[in-house]
């Protein structure tokens, strides 16, 4: 019984001789970057590894994570390291946790910079896998609930709707907002306020060299998700859901103006403007000094045929922002919807002879010229704001030209032969 004994204690001991040689060898094979050649070894004891002592299986799977990593596969990496972890607070061996952890970060921000590079070169699919991976490295830390809605939107923009659906949906379910703390000051020299990290804001705060110090909270994200998940939903050709997806939002946030600006947007996508009127006029009582709004009223109205009112919106949004190019050139435009009606009547009468037929075409002549002169103030806001806007500027050529400002009319040809030559 005694020699049995000695034999068992004999094997094992020949056992664990055996696997510290093997992860020896490893572990110089991996300090010269010889990951296939490191995992080929650690494959001579994968069978007998389990059954070994703890110590040396957590440094086998640290070893096996290593070498994963080095070979970019990555999940398997952080699987195996994690394990090694797991074994390591088991036995408080404390040896392999800093170093499996400090790999795992790795991990993560190589995934996340390829997922970035995917994302430029319009590799979408790839850059949504990997951002889902480094998600899933610690899925229940903020920073890395990020990585899933930037996986959603680059799945959205490969048009993987499902996984893109899939991605929000979980965002929305977990109550996700991405709101995050931003750090603002302002240096004493130039008096212009400066976004910094949080700790340059808390050396700045105290600095004589600034003043002004305040943090400031981003817009949630969930407007966004809500409403990208309609929109799936809706390319999906499910309707209903889409329209239940948004209606559950508001029900959860009444008073959060830009999910209700999803819901317009979402309709007028569905090509129901009436229901965009009715829901933008209701954003328009919750922020009633967002110039955008009325802008975007004036639009529908103006599709719509109701004139007058497009104009009262489209005024009020210069009233409210009067730095918004867009507008005036759709005040430009709405004004000459009156033109056609005016040249129609004119070429009815540009052959009479009749006396009082001339009387009516110089009648309408001046009318014409009129609505001109209506737009310029328009025009010359407009060129001043955005002086490169091709547009505009051809415009108020043909404007100047026939009004009889010749200088003006030379002045906007020069400007547009300069823009068409660059």
């Amino acid at each position: 019984m005694k020699k049995i004994l000695l034999v068992g204690f004999l094997s094992i001991t020949l056992l664990s001789y055996g696997q510290r040689k093997e992860l020896r060898q490893t572990q110089k094979l991996l300090d010269q970057s010889f990951y296939g050649e490191a995992l080929d070894v650690l494959g001579q004891i994968e069978s007998i590894i389990d059954g070994s002592d703890q110590k040396y299986q957590a440094q086998y799977y640290y070893l096996k994570g290593w070498a994963l990593k080095g070979e970019t596969n990555f999940n398997d990496a952080v699987v195996s390291l994690k394990k090694a972890i797991e074994i390591d607070n088991n036995i408080r061996l404390d040896k392999f946790v800093d170093l499996s952890n400090d790999l795992i970060q790795q991990v993560e921000t190589e995934l996340v910079n390829a997922a970035v590079a995917d994302n430029k070169n319009e590799d979408y699919s790839s850059a949504s896998t990997k951002l889902y991976d480094a998600y899933l490295i610690n899925p229940s830390k903020e920073s890395n609930i990020n990585y899933l809605y930037y996986a959603a939107s680059s799945a959205v923009n490969g048009k993987d709707y499902d996984s893109s659906l899939e991605y929000y949906m979980a965002l929305k379910n977990m109550g996700y907002t991405g709101i995050s703390s931003e750090f603002f000051v302002t240096p004493i020299e130039s008096g212009v306020e400066e976004k910094v990290t949080e700790t340059e804001y808390n050396l700045f705060k105290s600095s004589k060299e600034y003043t002004n110090p305040r943090i400031g909270k981003t817009e949630s994200r969930l407007p966004e998700i809500v409403k990208n998940i309609a929109l799936i939903y809706v390319q999906k050709g499910e309707v209903d859901l889409a329209v239940l997806a948004i209606k559950d939002a508001r029900e959860a946030n009444p008073d959060d103006v830009n999910l209700l600006l999803s819901e317009a947007d979402l309709y007028i996508k569905l090509g129901d403007k009436v229901k965009f009127k009715e829901l933008m006029q209701l954003a328009i009582t919750k922020d009633p000094n967002n110039a955008i709004l009325y802008y975007n009223l004036g639009v529908i109205y103006v599709e719509q045929g109701e004139f007058e009112d497009g104009m009262v919106y489209y005024k009020k949004a210069l009233e409210l922002d009067d730095s918004y190019a867009p507008t005036y050139l759709n005040i430009v435009g709405l004004i000459l919807e009156g033109e056609s009606a005016i040249v129609e009547s004119m070429n009815k009468l540009v052959t009479s002879n009749k006396r009082s037929d001339q009387m009516k075409y110089d009648a309408l002549e001046t009318s014409r010229e009129d609505l001109y002169k209506d737009c310029l103030p328009y025009l010359e806001k407009l060129i001043e704001i955005d002086p490169e806007n091709i547009e505009a500027l051809r415009t108020a050529k043909n404007i100047y030209y026939t009004v009889g400002d010749n200088e003006k009319f030379k002045l906007m040809n020069v400007k547009l032969e300069e823009l068409e030559n660059q």
